[in-house]
């Protein structure tokens, strides 16, 4: 249970963190970069506290039930490899919270930085620890969406938008293609759990389906790891803060790819399509990489290029398919992530107290800033394999797996001399940092003057560079335990005997080191002329890049391509695009019919009791038919007649709801059509105005045509839903789903209201999606509707101005001191006074909501009517002044309380969401029936009062108020958008 509490904590840790540091003020630099160094110093301890039982081969789980019925739990699931890939995410996640409140400027809302900064751990922690695949790619797009929003932290700097758009793209894309895999995975095991996928190896790579889970799975992790041809995308991501970049390369965003490729080793590894591809882009990308890092100038740069070629040697490793490898892959990813890590530091700290990344301005900074220098240069070192140094260990072993044979055929037998190039690039990119910076004359014109940084910003540094020091003169006793904790669980039975020795005697590798130390010396020298010459870019290379390609294959698909679609299915009108969307759907619900062979021939019309029938009932829907046919006529000529047709109808189908015995859908629609008829009269000045040509026949016949569309498209629709409608009402009781929900709505949900028991317990998991997706949509219609602005006419116009020359318009036979105020006086009071009658009204629908009709989405609309009752009877600014509703708030509580009620069940052991009841005795009242689903449903409802005041706020701000003016007394711009109206929750 101590397991399990901790594991749990782990992973939520850095998520509250998140929430309570974005809610600092802007200015607490300090304040929020100390709790987040207290919660990701926190999680660091919770992860070595579990040091005792990794070290015993253990394997800790933690399962809770999310949705049983489909086998999926949230499951944590830690063993060696998963522990050591969290100690690395909590630790340098640590360092580099220290060396970001030295490195960021107090111009910069440092808050949201470090807000995102531990959302993307905990969603890097998500990852590694998952027990179940479908959660772990969940965690996965949380990556890519937080780095994200971290690569465009700066997004006043284009580059940075781009860079993080990027990567958006191509990350995205990658883990839709990773979820594919997941799925066919799944489908062959029969379950998503990784113990059980782990166990499933042989059933999985004998399957007809491997190769396609394999492709789509490769698609995931080369895409996540920058292998080639996705590497692009890693240098554009330079644009970020520099401690964005040594976390995202170090130890998270571009590890994720080799993790899972070491993960699902034991399944998917040790077969041909495996050694080619996986072994192909490693071995591709470390060369493409290597070369092209030579020629950066910028010092970033180079370092990303050594990244995406590093990456590319554990790529390698991994794909040769032998457990040696995977031995060596794992070292390397641990050495890797200690000397980049350093490395982009370093680089951060000479930008930061020099002014420029640029290698051909910089030059002989070691005397200026001799400590870091040092740092740095042994630091590269490590980079380019030098002995004695962590990076020379994992590179020997690296070395010593490529002379061994793995697939017979050309490309194995040129792997070492692929290795051995790879590593005389790696140390000529690895000199010309440490030569060309560090040495030489001092430099000039630089924006600063080079200075050593604070202690404490250059500390990390320095515990870094410690243990690239200690790993390689003393490896068995500081990783070698760490190493064989994340080996063994990886390879289980099948763990390899390796050594960690320094020397190794006279062998193979060590002469392929020399040859690469000497060659990479002889390259730089080589190339140093050329370097010197400041030109762009690789020989060879220079163009053919793959970020070209990409921008182009953009540039067709969301311009040439979009605009094709456009121009074909685009319309400033709003009707042919309803008219798309229900020939969609008609298609959509044909096509399945068709195939079950469901006709009207399958009607049973003999069951219709005709002696039954009710002709007041009948006139009734004649007249709502009447309704909407007049509906469709006016919205040619009167747009407000046709409103009122249009609530004509709906008031017809609520008293069918009733007329049927369905009291809940009738009160839901009833509330729902006022909320829907003022949301229209607020929107009607929005609709522009009817296109007019100069050939009155053509249009006249164009029209013609048009309303044919619309009403043989209307016909279908219609009668396919009443077809729909009559064949659910007709079918016997036993044989559908409504005896269900009727034996088990009381003794399994406390309520007699099947409707709302069926909403807020047996289907709460959709009811908490659909919420979260009117939240959405909420906050997105106030986004896009907060940058428009009134007419020109009404600008700078008063409220009650604009409200006389209304009615003097609509009342042209009015007396000479007769005014609006008067004429609205009765009314308003009318309104004013309805606002308690409602609110109580809103309260006993919500109370009474489990047992009789009523419930929480009705009860919300019915208080949001109240509320923009008093926007249309006392105008927005007293409203504001005296009403403060702040719409955002209701949503963020309601969809927090709904959240929590499921969340709660899991404290007593039940899957999520699962609802409790029983009867609890009041003073003065007695027993009641009290469910937990009424705290769900309480969250609804708050929910449902946010969104819907928020829109309708939204439109009446813009249809009614005019703009506050600007400083200078001018309003405000299109572009810049209308300010948003007071009590909306704040900006």
């Amino acid at each position: 249970m101590w397991d399990d509490a901790r594991l749990l904590f782990l992973i939520a840790l850095p998520f509250l963190g998140s929430g309570v540091v974005a809610m600092l003020p802007r200015d607490a630099r300090d304040t929020a970069g100390l709790l987040t160094g207290v919660v990701t110093l926190l999680a660091s301890a919770i992860v070595a506290s579990f040091y005792g039982d990794m070290a015993s081969a253990a394997v800790i789980r933690s399962s809770v039930e999310w949705l049983p019925s489909l086998g999926f739990n949230f499951t944590i699931r830690l063993d060696g490899f998963a522990w050591v890939m969290a100690g690395l995410v909590t630790i340098i996640g640590f360092l580099v919270v220290v060396y970001a409140r030295y490195y960021m400027s107090r111009r910069d809302p440092v808050p949201r930085f470090f807000s995102f900064l531990l959302a993307f751990m905990g969603s890097m922690l998500g990852v590694v620890l998952s027990g179940n695949l479908i959660q772990m790619v969940f965690f996965w797009e949380l990556t890519s969406l937080f780095s994200f929003l971290l690569i465009g932290y700066w997004h006043h700097n284009p580059g940075a938008r781009e860079g993080a758009r990027m990567a958006l793209t191509v990350t995205g894309i990658g883990g839709l293609c990773l979820f594919a895999g997941v799925m066919v995975i799944g489908h062959i095991v029969g379950s998503y759990d990784l113990d059980r996928v782990l166990g499933a190896g042989e059933i999985i790579r004998s399957h007809d389906l491997y190769r396609t889970a394999l492709v789509l799975v490769l698609l995931g992790a080369l895409t996540k790891s920058a292998q080639f041809p996705f590497h692009f995308w890693l240098p554009q991501a330079m644009a970020a803060p520099t401690p964005v970049s040594a976390y995202l390369h170090s130890a998270t965003m571009v590890k994720v790819g080799v993790f899972l490729l070491a993960r699902l080793w034991p399944v998917l590894g040790g077969t041909e399509p495996w050694f080619w591809i996986v072994g192909g882009a490693g071995v591709t990308t470390l060369l493409l990489g290597a070369y092209i890092a030579i020629f950066q100038n910028d010092l970033k740069g180079l370092l990303a290029y050594s990244t995406i070629s590093h990456l590319g040697l554990i790529t390698l490793l991994l794909g040769l398919g032998s457990p040696l490898g995977v031995v060596a892959a794992v070292f390397h990813l641990l050495n890797h992530a200690t000397f980049k890590c350093s490395l982009f530091m370093a680089a951060g700290i000479i930008d930061h107290e020099s002014g420029s990344r640029d290698i051909r301005r910089l030059s002989g900074l070691f005397r200026f800033m001799p400590i870091t220098a040092t740092l740095a240069m042994v630091a590269a070192a490590a980079m380019a394999g030098v002995p004695l140094l962590n990076g020379f260990l994992s590179k020997e072993m690296f070395f010593a797996e490529t002379i061994v044979e793995h697939v017979d055929s050309l490309f194995d037998e040129a792997l070492p001399f692929l290795a051995t190039v790879a590593g005389m690039f790696s140390v000529a990119y690895s000199l010309r940092l440490i030569i060309d910076v560090f040495f030489g004359p001092p430099p000039v014109g630089l924006p600063r003057t080079p200075h050593e940084p604070p202690h404490w910003m250059r500390f990390p540094v320095e515990l870094l560079v410690l243990a690239c020091l200690l790993v390689g003169i003393i490896p068995a006793m500081t990783i070698g335990p760490f190493l064989h904790i994340a080996v063994s669980s990886i390879l289980g039975d099948r763990t390899p005997y390796y050594s960690l020795a320094v020397w190794h005697g006279l062998n193979f590798p060590l002469l392929m080191s020399v040859v690469a130390m000497v060659g990479g010396v002889l390259v730089y020298l080589l190339l140093r002329g050329y370097l010197a010459s400041g030109q762009e870019g690789p020989p060879l290379l220079r163009r053919l890049k793959a970020q070209r390609i990409f921008e182009r294959i953009m540039v067709v698909v969301s311009w040439k391509w979009a605009r094709q679609l456009e121009s074909l299915f685009g319309t400033r009108r709003l009707q042919p695009q309803l008219r798309l969307l229900v020939c969609l759907a008609l298609l959509a619900a044909i096509f399945p019919l068709y195939v079950e062979g469901f006709g009207p021939r399958r009607l049973s019309f003999q069951k219709l009791d005709w002696h039954g029938f009710d002709t007041a009932f009948a006139l009734m829907w004649l007249v709502g038919m009447a309704c909407a046919i007049m509906a469709a006529i006016q919205a040619k000529y009167h747009r407000l007649a046709a409103l009122v047709m249009l609530g004509g109808a709906g008031l017809a189908t609520c008293i069918t709801f009733v007329w049927l015995s369905a009291p809940d859908l009738a009160l839901t629609q009833l509330l729902v059509e006022i909320v829907t008829t003022v949301l229209l009269l607020l929107g009607l000045r929005w609709i522009p105005k009817r296109v007019e040509g100069d050939d009155a026949g053509r249009i006249t016949i164009r029209m013609r045509v048009r309303r044919g569309w619309d009403l043989a498209a209307s016909i279908t629709a219609g009668a396919g839903i009443a077809m729909l409608s009559y064949a659910i009402m007709t079918r016997p009781l036993p044989d559908s789903i409504a005896s269900f929900f009727l034996e088990r709505a009381y003794t399994e949900g406390g309520g007699t209201n099947v409707v709302n028991v069926i909403l807020v317990d047996f289907r709460g998991f959709d009811t908490l999606g659909e919420i979260t997706v009117l939240a959405i949509v909420a906050l997105t219609v106030f986004a896009l509707l907060r940058r428009f602005r009134p007419a020109p006419e009404s600008i700078g116009m008063p409220e009650q101005q604009r409200l006389q020359a209304a009615y003097d318009i609509a009342h042209p036979d009015r007396k000479p001191d007769e005014t609006v105020a008067e004429y609205l006086m009765i009314p308003r009071l009318i309104m004013l006074w309805l606002f308690p009658v409602i609110g109580v009204f809103a309260v006993y629908i919500f109370m009474r909501g489990h047992d009789m009709p009523g419930g929480g989405f009705a009860a919300g609309v019915a208080m949001s009517i109240s509320f923009i009752l008093q926007y249309m009877a006392s105008g927005t600014r007293w409203v504001e002044d005296h009403l403060r509703i702040l719409p955002v708030r209701w949503i963020g509580v309601g969809l927090l309380t709904a959240l929590f009620t499921g969340l709660g069940a899991w404290l007593f052991g039940y899957p999520f969401l699962t609802s409790h009841f029983q009867y609890v005795t009041l003073p003065v009242i007695g027993k009641v029936p009290m469910a937990s689903a009424l705290l769900f449903d309480l969250g609804v409802y708050s929910l449902v009062v946010g969104a819907t005041v928020l829109m309708l706020i939204a439109l009446a701000h813009q249809s009614i108020r005019s703009p506050k003016p600007s400083r200078k007394g001018a309003p405000p711009l299109a572009g810049q958008g209308t300010p948003p109206p007071a009590g909306m929750g704040g900006r």
